[in-house]
C-alpha cells in the first residue's frame, strides 16, 4: 500500500507524532511490512489513541458505504470508515436514529466501536457496542474474522482502541424515532449536591440526561449548572412534526486562538453568561438533534479555541456513592490551583461491558474537563488521578493522552483477560498505537 509522511494529532492537539499514512479505497488489506499497523478514522479521539509513530496508519475515510439496510429491524451494515453524521442525515428523514452518540456526530462507527462510545442515554441503554450485532475485523495474520456479542473477540475490541485488529464492516441496530425533534426539559441546580439528586430522581424518567457544571463556581454554589433532559418528540406533540436532516456545520475557526484566549477570567464571564442564559430558559422545549446532541458541531476545528499547545480533556468515573465528595475535591483543587476548565459536563453511568472489555463506563457519575495545555498540567493531573483512584475510579482511555502505566493498571483491572484475548489474535502485536506503548501493554507490570 502506498504511503506517504503525515503529522497528526487527536481532537485535543497533543500531542502530535509523525506517521505514514495510507488511505486505502476499499476494506482491502496488506499490511505485511515490518512496521506496526493502527486504524484512524476520524480523529475524534482526543490524546493518542488515532496515534502510530513511526509506523503505518490506516485511514478509513473511503470505507463510508452503506451495504444493507432493514427497514423492519433497523438492521444497517455499514463500512467502519462510514460516520455517524452520514448515518444520521441519510436515515433521520426516513424515520431512523443511531442508538448511541457521543458529543460529536463527526465519527466513524469503526472508531466509535473500537472506543465503545457512550452517550447521554448510558444511564439507559448503555454504551455503543451494545448495539452493535456483529462486526468484520482482519487479524494480525491476514485473516479477517465475524464475530457477535457471544465472542470475547467482540467484547475486546470494544473499547479496545484499535488494538485487536482492523474493524473492516459492521451492523448496528437504528432506532425508530417519529421526528427529528427532541423534547427537552432543563432544570437548574444550585450546586452540586442539588444537581446530582436532580440526576437520580430524573434519570430514570427520561432517555437522555446530560449536566452541564460551572467549574468556577465556588462556596455554596460549587458544582452549580444546567441538568437537560430528553426525549424524542412525536408527532403529537409538535404542530410540524420534522424529519429534516438536522443540517452542517455554521461556524468554523481557521486558525489557532491565542494561548491566553481562555483563562479564568474569559472562563468565568463565559460561564456566568451561559448559567443565567440557560436558567432564563429552564422548563420545557423542543429542539433539532442537532443542537441537543452536537452543539460544538457547529463550530467546526473549535479545537482550536486551545491554541497550538493543544487541550487535554480529562474525564473521570467514579462510583455514585464516592462522586459528591471526588467531584467537590476535583472542582476545588481546579480552581485554586488555576486549572481552569472551558467545559464541564457530568452524567450518571448505568451498566456496561463485560470483564474483557477495556470500556471506560461503569455505574457511577462521571465528569469532563477540558484544560488548556501549559507547563505544570500533567503533574497536576496526576494528582487528580491518586484523587479518582482512591474512590475506586478510572479516566477515559479515548480522551487520554498522558496516564502512566502503573494507574492505567490500577483502573483497569480487566487488562489481564483483555491481554488473554490479544494474545490469541495478535500474540506479535502487530497492532499498537501511540498509547499502548505509552501505557506499556505489551509488558507485565506488578
Amino acid at each position: 500500500m502506498n504511503s506517504t509522511p503525515a503529522k497528526l494529532a487527536g481532537w485535543g492537539n497533543f500531542p502530535v507524532h509523525e506517521t505514514l499514512l495510507c488511505t486505502p479505497p476499499a476494506p482491502s488489506l496488506d499490511f505485511s511490512g515490518p512496521e506496526p499497523v493502527l486504524a484512524r478514522g476520524e480523529g475524534k479521539s482526543y490524546g493518542d489513541a488515532s496515534l502510530n509513530p513511526g509506523g503505518l496508519t490506516l485511514s478509513t475515510r473511503q470505507w463510508d458505504r452503506f451495504l444493507s439496510f432493514d427497514a423492519d429491524t433497523g438492521l444497517l451494515l455499514c463500512e467502519a470508515g462510514t460516520t455517524l453524521d452520514a448515518i444520521i442525515n441519510h436515515f433521520l428523514p426516513r424515520g431512523w436514529f443511531v442508538p448511541v452518540t457521543p458529543g460529536t456526530r463527526l465519527v466513524s462507527v469503526g472508531g466509535a466501536f473500537a472506543c465503545n462510545v457512550h452517550g447521554k442515554n448510558h444511564h439507559a441503554d448503555r454504551s455503543f457496542a451494545h448495539h452493535v450485532t456483529r462486526l468484520e475485523i482482519a487479524l494480525g495474520d491476514g485473516t479477517q474474522r465475524w464475530c457477535t456479542p457471544e465472542d470475547d473477540l467482540f467484547w475486546a475490541t470494544a473499547g479496545g482502541m484499535g488494538l485487536t485488529g482492523i474493524i473492516l464492516r459492521l451492523e448496528m441496530r437504528l432506532i425508530r424515532v417519529e421526528t427529528s425533534l427532541i423534547r427537552q426539559r432543563s432544570l437548574v441546580a444550585r450546586n452540586l449536591a442539588e444537581m446530582l439528586q436532580l440526576c437520580a430522581e430524573y434519570d430514570s424518567q427520561y432517555k437522555y440526561s446530560v449536566a452541564w457544571i460551572d467549574c468556577l463556581a465556588s462556596g455554596d454554589s460549587l458544582g452549580r449548572g444546567i441538568l437537560m433532559l430528553g426525549e424524542h418528540a412525536t408527532r403529537e406533540e409538535v404542530s410540524k412534526a420534522s424529519l429534516d436532516s438536522p443540517g452542517g456545520q455554521k461556524l468554523s475557526v481557521p486558525i489557532f486562538a491565542p494561548g491566553m484566549l481562555l483563562n479564568k477570567f474569559t472562563i468565568t464571564a463565559f460561564n456566568e453568561l451561559y448559567f443565567r442564559l440557560q436558567k432564563s430558559k429552564a422548563g420545557d422545549s423542543y429542539l433539532p438533534v442537532g443542537p441537543f446532541f452536537h452543539p460544538l458541531d457547529a463550530i467546526g476545528t473549535w479545537n482550536k479555541l486551545y491554541g497550538k499547545r493543544g487541550f487535554v480533556q480529562y474525564q473521570f468515573v467514579v462510583p455514585e456513592a464516592e462522586a459528591q465528595a471526588v467531584v467537590t475535591e476535583v472542582l476545588n483543587r481546579c480552581r485554586a490551583e488555576g486549572w481552569n476548565s472551558f467545559l464541564s459536563v457530568l452524567k450518571r453511568f448505568g451498566e456496561d461491558s463485560p470483564s474483557v472489555s477495556l470500556s471506560f463506563p461503569f455505574p457511577g457519575v462521571t465528569l469532563t474537563l477540558d484544560i488548556p495545555v501549559r507547563p505544570g498540567l500533567m503533574e497536576f493531573l496526576e494528582i487528580l488521578d491518586e484523587i479518582v483512584l482512591e474512590a475506586g475510579g478510572r479516566v477515559y482511555l479515548a480522551k487520554d493522552a498522558r496516564l502512566s502505566p502503573r494507574n492505567f493498571r490500577r483502573m483497569y483491572p480487566e487488562l489481564p483477560k483483555w491481554l488473554d484475548v490479544k494474545r490469541e489474535v495478535d500474540p506479535d502485536w502487530k497492532f499498537s498505537s501511540a498509547l499502548s506503548r505509552r501505557l506499556e501493554m505489551e509488558t507485565e507490570i506488578q
